[in-house]
C-alpha cells in the first residue's frame, strides 16, 4: 500500500503506471454526530485507507462510544489509530495538497471540481499528502477553511436535493481516490464459468417436441383436431434456444410431469 493507507498488499492493487507516493488523510471538523465517525473509518477502510483526524468533535470520547464502533462495522484499527485534535492547523500538520468538500462555490476561494476531474491528474503528479476535509454535519464548511484549500471538490448530485450524509459522502471521495490512485483488482477465487455444452441434436429435439405435443394434448391445452402453429411456432422457439442435452432432459421432465400432474 502507499504511506499512509491501512491494510492490503500490493499485490492487491491494478496494474498502472508507475504513480508517485502518496499519503492520504481524512479530516473531519467538529463533527457533531457519532455514528457519523463509525461510517467515516468504515469507508476509509473499504477504500484501504488508515489515517483519520477529528478536529474539535462534539463528543471528546467520540472513538470510544458505543454507536461510534457499531456503525464502523469492524474498522476498528482506523478508530484505534485515529487522532483528535483541538484545531484545523494541528490536523494539517504535514499536508501539502488540501481539499475541501462543499457543495456552493465561495466567492475567492479555491476552483470548484468534481472529484474525478481533479483526483486522476492529481494521483499521477509530484508526491503529495492529501488530505480530505469535511465541515460539520449542521454548518458545513467555513469560508476560511475553505478557503486554505487547494480546490472545493463538489460531488455531482440533483441540485434541487444534493445534501449527502457524511458516511456517503466521505465513501464516495474515497473511491473516487482509491480509482484515481489504481483500484484493487477483483479477488481470486471468483466462480468459474461452466464449459458451454454443445446443443442437442436434431433428433433430440425432435424427440422432446413429440412429447410435448403429447403432453399438451392429454392436459387439454392442445386441440389436435385444430391444432394451429402451435408446434411450429415451439420448434422455432427451441431452434433459437438450442438446448443442451441435458436441458432436453429438463424439458422431458417437465412434459412428464405435466401429465403426471393432471392425471
Amino acid at each position: 500500500m502507499r504511506p499512509g493507507d491501512a491494510g492490503g498488499d500490493n499485490s492487491a492493487i491494478l496494474p498502472g503506471p508507475p504513480f508517485p507516493p502518496m499519503r492520504t488523510r481524512f479530516i473531519l471538523i467538529q463533527t457533531s454526530h457519532a455514528g457519523n465517525v463509525g461510517a467515516a473509518a468504515r469507508a476509509m477502510k473499504t477504500m484501504g485507507f488508515g489515517d483519520l483526524v477529528l478536529v474539535a468533535p462534539r463528543w471528546p470520547n467520540v472513538l470510544r462510544r458505543e454507536e461510534t464502533i457499531q456503525r464502523a462495522s469492524g474498522a476498528l484499527d482506523v478508530l484505534a489509530n485515529a487522532r483528535i485534535v483541538d484545531t484545523l492547523d494541528e490536523a494539517l500538520d504535514g499536508v501539502t495538497h488540501l481539499c475541501a468538500t462543499a457543495m456552493v462555490p465561495r466567492d475567492f476561494g479555491p476552483p470548484t471540481r468534481t472529484p474525478r476531474a481533479h483526483l486522476e491528474p492529481l494521483a499521477r503528479g509530484d508526491e503529495q499528502h492529501v488530505a480530505f476535509l469535511f465541515g460539520s454535519e449542521r454548518f458545513g464548511m467555513r469560508n476560511e477553511d475553505v478557503y486554505r484549500c487547494h480546490v472545493a471538490l463538489s460531488i455531482p448530485a440533483d441540485p434541487d436535493f444534493g445534501s449527502l450524509n457524511l458516511g456517503a459522502a466521505i465513501q464516495l471521495i474515497a473511491y473516487e481516490w482509491r480509482l484515481a490512485l489504481g483500484g484493487f483488482a477483483v479477488p481470486d477465487g471468483q466462480p468459474k464459468a461452466t464449459p458451454a455444452q454443445p446443443p442437442a441434436d436434431a433428433q433430440a429435439l425432435a424427440g422432446m417436441l413429440a412429447h410435448w405435443e403429447r403432453s399438451l394434448v392429454e392436459i387439454g391445452f392442445l386441440d389436435p383436431a385444430a391444432p394451429k402453429k402451435l408446434m411450429p411456432r415451439l420448434q422455432q422457439l427451441f431452434n433459437r434456444a438450442q438446448p443442451t442435452s441435458e436441458e432436453i432432459h429438463i424439458l422431458r421432465g417437465i412434459a412428464k410431469a405435466m401429465v403426471d400432474t393432471r392425471r
